[in-house]
């Protein structure tokens, strides 16, 4: 899938369609003070194996790509719902 660097949509904070700068976000480093994470570093201690099943199958054939809408006149920052694609290009 392929979407322009620039792109004319709405703006939630202008309430009106201006030109946005499209950014693909990239994926942060998961916090080890997590409930979850306390939780799995915690089954990992001691004696035992590892807590979960080994998943069984295969990945999803496409990935989800979440990016982030710059409005060009506010300069606000907006990220609507994520797409589902194989393959994703920013054209310049």
């Amino acid at each position: 899938m392929e979407k322009p660097r620039k792109i004319k949509t709405y703006c939630p904070y202008c309430k009106k369609h201006t030109i946005h700068e499209i950014e693909k976000m990239k994926k942060k480093k998961a916090s080890e003070l997590k409930q979850g994470q306390r939780r799995f570093r915690r089954a990992l201690k001691g004696y035992g194996g590892f807590p979960r099943p080994k998943p069984e199958g295969r990945e999803k054939p496409t990935k989800r790509i979440a990016l982030r809408y710059k409005c060009t006149e506010c300069g606000k920052i907006h990220q609507p719902k994520s797409i589902r694609a194989k393959k994703f290009e920013i054209m310049e």
